[in-house]
Formats: structure tokens, sequence, C-alpha cells
């Protein structure tokens, strides 16, 4: 879920060791190596239950309905997955429609996974885009390619491992859009290769954050909506999330998306991706690394550094937001600036939350196919 990170990664137990870092500061089931600050510091630009609003300003704004507020298992289904060796990774991903068609990327968020974007995949193939959905690290039949590699869930790493797999594929340019923790991937490569992006769609926007936004404490009730990234900086959250992966993730599920009504099926079709065995190391580490209490990989400074500067996006862009996002989530006339090329924001109403694409996949798919027209 978004919030602007403050952070710096995690190494190995047998790393930290050589450089003879305190044991008292491991984390010794993940990895990760606490800072000496308190967990409770966290981001000033969290604006957790703001109302929506529209960007009054602009470019072809519109207010979509989604035809259904429920899901259920009569939804399509993928293709066989694919795998694919990309940077880091054996990354297992959906690539469907024709080879020649415009690529699409989609990014799931957490605690989702590939089928967030089953019904928006199936809208976009039948009008002739190619579609490219990767199983995020730590998720569904992605891997890393070696037991040795840091199981690292900075911001900048998720970025990295999309432009790797775009390269593996061979694919110079692709719009790109994601929800989540996918919304920020996109977000970053499109602020830091913007050569690679050829249009750019948002779930809540600009969410690209800073280290130095992570040390100013919120007001209480903006704290309460980021209870779960307190339980994470515990041993016994870690231990807790690991135990009761399907438990947290329908918790949220339900309480960032209060009015879609999904199945069993439905939930356990993306469940399944959490028995991912990174899956916790990368979900605990994403978020101490956003609270800054993990330490971060030295070859990843030059990345963060740019990201702190908070860098406009310069291609074309649509920002979505659901009308019932439960999930803490900035208000859209306080990003818009971000945005310095051609640009739109889109109200989702209709009880929408957070898992936009899969609640309103013709409103997600409608933005892929608008952007690069703006």
């Amino acid at each position: 879920m978004w919030r602007p990170e403050a952070t710096i990664a995690n190494t190995p137990l047998h790393r930290a060791q050589k450089r003879g870092i305190e044991m008292s500061e491991m984390d010794p089931q993940h990895g990760t190596i606490q800072n000496r600050r308190s967990f409770l510091s966290t981001a000033a630009m969290t604006l957790a239950f703001a109302g929506v609003a529209i960007d009054r300003e602009a470019i072809g704004q519109s207010q979509t309905s989604p035809k259904s507020r429920s899901s259920s298992s009569t939804s399509g289904a993928f293709s066989p997955v694919k795998q694919i060796h990309a940077g880091l990774l054996d990354t297992g991903y959906i690539d469907q429609g024709p080879a020649d068609g415009q690529a699409v990327i989609l990014l799931h968020g957490w605690p989702y996974d590939i089928h967030s974007f089953v019904d928006v995949a199936d809208i976009l193939v039948k009008a002739n885009y190619r579609v490219i959905v990767p199983h995020l690290r730590g998720y569904g039949t992605t891997r890393f390619l070696s037991a040795d590699t840091v199981r690292n869930a900075q911001p900048a790493t998720f970025a990295l491992d999309v432009i790797a797999l775009m390269d593996a594929l061979h694919i110079k340019q692709a719009v790109i859009g994601g929800f989540d923790w996918g919304a920020r991937t996109a977000d970053i490569v499109a602020a830091l290769w913007p050569e690679r992006c050829k249009g750019l769609v948002s779930v809540s926007g600009y969410l690209i954050g800073s280290q130095k936004s992570g040390k100013v404490p919120l007001p209480p009730k903006a704290e309460l909506a980021w209870w779960y990234q307190f339980y994470f900086a515990t041993d016994r959250g870690s231990e807790g999330y690991d135990k009761y992966r399907r438990d947290f993730a329908k918790l949220i599920w339900q309480t960032a998306s209060p009015q879609w009504h999904f199945d069993d099926e439905v939930f356990e079709r993306s469940a399944s991706s959490f028995d991912n065995p990174d899956h916790t190391s990368i979900v605990i580490h994403n978020y101490r690394w956003r609270m800054g209490i993990a330490l971060g990989e030295p070859k990843y400074d030059e990345y963060e550094q740019k990201l702190a500067s908070a860098p406009s996006i310069i291609v074309p862009t649509i920002t979505l937001e659901g009308d019932a996002n439960g999930a803490p989530h900035p208000d859209s006339k306080d990003y818009a600036k971000m945005f310095t090329g051609k640009y739109a924001h889109r109200l989702i109403q209709g009880g929408v939350g957070h898992n936009l694409p899969q609640e309103a996949p013709e409103a997600f798919a409608k933005a892929i196919q608008d952007v690069t027209l703006l």
C-alpha cells in the first residue's frame, strides 16, 4: 500500500558479521539490519483517510462507474505462466496478445498478484495489445537466480526488475500501469527511465517517497492506518505474517476495498502466490526499509538519491482513484504538479476500492488505451 518511503535495505547475516555490525541489530530470520532510530518514525506526506478529489485542471478528466461491485470465480483465466531469466530473477509472467501489438506491462501490489489484471488483460488483448503481467519478486513463480542474492525489497529494485524484464523480452518501450507497490514501481520507471515508458497509468498517483519524509511522525489517526507497518517492524509481526499470510491478505482486501465482494475462489487464486519461499522476507523488508529501520545495498544508492529528490514525471500519465479506497492514499490535488507531461486524473465511482484493476477492469483498461492519446 501507499506510503512515502523512508528507507535503506537489508544484507545477509554473514555479510553483516564481516562488516562488524552488532548482532543485536540483526534480524536473523530475514537478514535485515536494524538501525537505532525508533521504528515509530514515519512519513510526513501521508494523508491517510483523505477524501479523494478530482483535479479540475487535469486533461481529459472523467468519472467512470464499474458495471459490477462483485467478483466471482466466473472471471477470466490467464494462459500458463512463462518463465524467463531477467536480471537477478527467474521471472514468472503472463504474455498474451499479438507479439507485434503495443506492449503493456501491468504491475500488481501487496497483498495481491497477477490476477488483479486478469479481466484487464482480456479487454486489452481483444484490442490487439500485447499484455505482460509479471509476478513481482517474492510472489508466485518468480524466484531469485542465486541463493546468495540479498532478498532486497527497496522500491528501486522492483523498477530495475521491470527494466531487466523488458530487456530480456526485447521490449524497448511499453505502456506501464499498476496499483499499490505496482503503481510506485511504474512511477519510478517513468521517472528514471522515461524513454522506456510510452505512457503511465498509476492508481493513487505519485507514490515515489523519500527518506526525509519518513522522519516526521503523523497524527495518531493517520498512524493508525499503518498498524501493520509497525507490526512488521517487530519479530512477532514477522513471524505472525509468515504464519497467517492468507488471513492477513484477506483482512487487507476487506479493509482496503470495503464494498468489493469477492468469493473464496477469487481470493485463493491470488493467495497461492504468497506461498513463494521469499514472500515473507520481501514483504517484511519492504516495510522495514520504508520506515528506515533496515539498511540497503550501496549499489542502489544512486537510484535512491534520485528518487529522494522527488523527480517529476514527464511521460503521458493518467492517474486513477476509486471512490471507496479504504487504504491510505494521497489526494490527487497534492500530486498533480508532479506530472509535467500530458496528464489526466479520473475518479472511478461505484464503490471502487484499492484493488482498482480487478474491481473496475473496464475503467483501468480504458486508461491504458487512452494514455497515449492525451
